[in-house]
């Protein structure tokens, strides 16, 4: 399989990624709900417990939608986005050791670990968006950082970035009548 052929495998698979940021963008939105109701600890087992499910629900609207929900089987883009399925499981003990030095941080860490996360998928998908996502997510972790914004800011500024990104994947897919 050529690199443009995987790239397209991964797009028609898993719909421009679009049932997994939405997925997490409900996922950020439950942290910051929590986090507003209960407690910051709470707020924390929420994305981490939601996190988890994420690929799981996303598999499950896509074959919803029509689509397989997973890549061919000769796909090389499929090793390496277990890696960085890996990488960012290997994030998670730092971001926690980040709440504990100063629950303000939390959400913010989150960001900057998930923005290197979308990153990558601009190789996965060949859509260079997932750059400005990423970058997006960055930005925002580094300024709610600098404002010590609460928990429950951090949760929701995840949630609004990533749904936003989310609909503008959606016009790209209408606009260019793609997978």
């Amino acid at each position: 399989m050529q690199f443009i052929e995987a790239q397209r495998d991964m797009r028609e698979a898993y719909m421009l990624g679009i049932p997994g940021m939405v997925t997490s963008a409900l996922v950020w939105f439950m942290a910051g709900v929590v986090a507003l109701h209960f407690s910051n600890q709470a707020a924390v087992l929420a994305l981490f417990g939601g996190g988890a499910l994420i690929f799981p629900i996303s598999v499950l609207i896509c074959k919803a939608l029509g689509r397989s929900g997973k890549h061919g089987k000769g796909n090389p883009l499929g090793a390496s986005a277990l890696e960085g399925t890996g990488w960012f499981i290997l994030c998670l003990p730092l971001a926690y050791g980040v709440f504990l030095a100063n629950p303000r941080w939390f959400f913010p860490a989150m960001l900057l670990v998930i923005g290197g996360r979308y990153l990558s998928f601009k190789t996965l998908y060949g859509l260079r968006l997932y750059w400005a996502c990423g970058a997006t997510l960055a930005l925002a972790a580094y300024a709610l950082a600098a404002a010590n914004a609460a928990p429950s800011t951090g949760a929701f500024s995840g949630a609004a970035i990533e749904f936003g990104f989310a609909l503008a994947m959606a016009m790209l897919r209408t606009r260019d009548n793609a997978v």
